[in-house]
C-alpha cells in the first residue's frame, strides 16, 4: 500500500522545457545546441543544482565559456530571461492538494538551485507539500541514489510505500531500482492520474 507520493518540481509542478524555450528564442538549430550546452546542459548548471556554486559564480563561468565560443550575447540573454518559463502548473498543485486531502503524504524531490527554490517557494508552488529534499540542500543531484535515500531518511519513509513522479526517465529508473514505484510524467495530468490509479492511488 502506497502512503507517500513524491513529485519532481521542474517539468512536473512547473513548466520547464529549456530546449523548447531555446527553439523559440534562437530559431537556429546550431545556435540552440551551442547555447544549451553552455547553459542548461553545462557542468555549471549541475553545480548550481547541487548548491556547489552561487548563481553569480555559475553565470560568470557560463558567460566566460560563451565568450570563448563566440555566443556571449545569446547566452547573456538566456541567463537574464529564462526564469519566466517556470510557470506553475495549477492542475498539478490541485492534484497535490487532493492527494493530501485523501490521506496521502506528499513530498518533493528536485534538482534545483537555491535561488529557484526560494523563487518557487515565494510563489506558493510548494505550499501544499508536507516537505521535501532539494539537491541544493544536500549537494547531490538525481539520479544519484543518495538523494533518494536522503528523503527516505529525513521523513522515515519506506521506498516500497512511495510513488515517485518525474519527467526524466533516468530519475524514475533510479527510484525504481531503490524500491519506489516510478511514474514518468507526460504532458497530461489526466494521464498521470490514470497511472496513479494503476498503483491503487485513487482520488475517489
Amino acid at each position: 500500500m502506497y502512503k507517500s507520493i513524491i513529485f519532481d518540481i521542474g517539468g512536473v509542478m512547473v513548466d520547464f522545457d529549456p530546449k523548447a524555450y531555446l527553439v523559440d528564442r534562437l530559431c537556429s538549430a546550431e545556435m540552440e545546441e551551442k547555447v544549451y550546452d553552455l547553459t542548461f546542459g553545462s557542468e555549471e548548471w549541475k553545480k548550481l543544482d547541487a548548491g556547489l556554486i552561487s548563481r553569480f559564480e555559475g553565470n560568470a563561468t557560463m558567460l566566460k565559456n560563451a565568450q570563448a565560443a563566440g555566443c556571449e550575447f545569446e547566452v547573456q540573454g538566456v541567463l537574464d530571461d529564462w526564469t519566466h518559463i517556470l510557470r506553475p502548473r495549477h492542475r498539478m498543485i490541485e492534484l497535490v492538494r487532493r492527494l493530501k486531502n485523501h490521506g496521502y503524504c506528499v513530498y518533493y524531490l528536485s534538482n534545483i538551485p537555491e535561488d529557484i527554490l526560494e523563487l518557487l517557494t515565494a510563489r506558493g508552488v510548494l505550499d501544499q507539500f508536507d516537505g521535501g529534499v532539494a539537491s541544493c540542500e544536500v549537494h547531490i543531484n538525481k539520479p544519484d541514489a543518495r538523494i533518494y535515500q536522503a528523503l527516505l531518511d529525513k521523513y522515515s519513509l519506506k521506498a516500497d510505500e512511495c510513488v515517485f513522479i518525474d519527467d526524466n526517465l533516468a530519475n524514475v529508473q533510479a527510484a525504481f531500482a531503490l524500491g519506489f514505484a516510478g511514474i514518468q510524467m507526460k504532458e497530461s495530468v489526466g494521464t498521470l492520474v490514470r497511472s496513479l490509479a494503476t498503483c491503487n492511488v485513487t482520488l475517489r
